[in-house]
């Protein structure tokens, strides 16, 4: 008979400890550690490759035959870019974001594409019964014969349905619905989650199915359960974008298979999401002309490079601390930007609310954009517009120099397809490119050059 002993666990991180703490030691959250039972000698010790007892001796990396994955395309464009080509076998892939942002939309649609493909699919909904499951594939026209549905959260069950159907992906929404018999505790907990992973890993390795399992997101917006989540599984996809903005962002942030982050734009309607072929083109689709504030900078998001609109007001604050507020960008950052206006080129921002936005719904997180904060910062505080052909490029140090970026070809290039003619770039890196002949360059070395060249002084 298995013996069991109490143990007490983090539901934020996953430390252990032998008895209950109102803070847990290792992230420092309160009232976070549950009682769950541990049990010993339960289970049968799994050894040899895959499960099959069988041993494998060490050979040299230079002896090891070189295999090539083949993948599926899934038939969405934007999540092949960011899956990095198409659908591997056996990949245990988590996809993550916040409530009703459209995880479940978007891998319906996914599953419904592969089935057309002549793919045998199963998803598995934990949260919804298998006729709320058919409603929405109705409204998202999913409808497949190949589209295997059903509702069920014991892991044992679902693993007797994937000898029963025998697919080639098997969609899991979501992982904290899942539990296991042999763990006591409850379903969502840190065990459940990891042990469930665990096996749902090794289903995908000895199969050579794909698996998408759906992780709900913490208040603060990381997958909830363990870190250990993340680094078990070959790929991590987090959507974002606001609710109440159409616009949705697939970005990949581990990817063993392909690059990081690299992104996919979809677009929310009625019947479903669907892809954005021009990014920048919709990006800057309902800019204003001749207003002061706004700037436009180019964002390298994976390989694509994306023109974006960056929107700031500074007005004068009634109170003794003024506010800055940043949406889509690093507060932070937005501050250090405004301290090198402020010692650097005299601007007196003490006294003044500053409110900085990224047009979109997008985050951007490269110091790239740096220089297009600054000027549309300066613009606002100025009352000066920038000109509507222009792009600004560059990442601003603390001495108010601007540095180099990187893939700045590509960048320059974009903004010379969407029509622009003219684009502020740095000097450091005027050497080994050959600028468009229909663009003209701008060669700044600091932000006061910059400003100066934009906004006339």
């Amino acid at each position: 008979m298995a013996k069991y002993k109490l143990k007490f666990a983090c539901q934020e991180c996953g430390y252990e400890s032998p008895k209950w703490m109102g803070k847990c030691p290792g992230c420092g959250s309160w009232n976070t550690l549950v009682e769950e039972r541990d049990i010993k000698g339960g289970r049968p010790a799994v050894r040899g490759r895959r499960g099959t007892g069988e041993n494998r001796p060490a050979v040299p990396i230079t002896e090891v035959g070189g295999v090539e994955e083949p993948r599926s395309d899934i038939g969405i464009r934007e999540l092949n870019r960011v899956l990095g080509g198409g659908l591997v076998p056996g990949s245990l892939i988590l996809v993550g974001g916040d409530p009703g942002i459209g995880k479940s939309t978007l891998l319906l649609q996914a599953s419904h594409r592969l089935a057309l493909r002549g793919m045998p699919i199963l998803y598995v909904s934990g949260e919804e019964s298998a006729e709320q499951t058919r409603l929405r594939a109705d409204r998202l026209k999913a409808l497949d014969s190949r589209l295997y549905v059903a509702s069920e959260t014991d892991l044992d069950a679902v693993e007797a349905l994937v000898e029963e159907v025998s697919p080639r992906l098997l969609v899991i929404d979501s992982i904290q619905t899942i539990y296991l018999p042999d763990v006591t505790s409850a379903p969502g907990s840190v065990a459940q989650v990891r042990e469930c992973t665990g096996r749902l890993m090794r289903l995908a390795k000895e199969k050579g199915v794909a698996v998408i399992i759906v992780g709900h997101v913490t208040k603060e917006g990381a997958i909830a359960g363990p870190r250990m989540l993340e680094h078990m599984v070959d790929c991590v996809l987090y959507f974002e974008g606001e609710r109440h903005h159409t616009y949705r962002v697939l970005r990949a942030v581990k990817n063993r298979f392909g690059s990081t982050n690299e992104i996919g734009l979809f677009e929310m309607k009625s019947e479903g999401l669907s892809e954005v072929d021009n990014p920048s083109e919709m990006f800057l689709s309902e800019r204003p002309a001749g207003v002061a504030g706004s700037a436009v900078t180019a964002s390298m998001e994976g390989t694509r490079p994306v023109l974006i609109e960056l929107q700031a007001l500074v007005s004068p604050t009634s109170f003794a601390t003024p506010k800055r507020m940043a949406s889509g960008l690093d507060p932070n950052r937005v501050t250090m930007i405004m301290a090198v206006l402020e010692k650097r080129l005299g601007m007196f921002l003490q006294n003044q609310d500053a409110y900085v936005n990224v047009v979109g719904g997008v985050r951007l997180d490269e110091p790239a954009v740096d220089l297009a904060v600054a000027v549309s910062l300066a613009s606002s505080f100025r009352d000066r517009p920038t000109r509507p052909k222009d792009v600004v490029i560059g990442e601003v140090g603390l001495t108010g120099e601007v540095r180099g970026v990187t893939r700045l070809e590509n960048r320059v290039a974009e903004a010379a397809n969407m029509g622009f003619r003219r684009v502020v770039v740095p000097a450091k890196n005027r050497k080994g490119w050959t600028p468009p002949k229909n663009l003209e360059i701008v060669w700044v070395e600091s932000v006061e050059e910059a400003l100066e060249a934009v906004l006339g002084g």
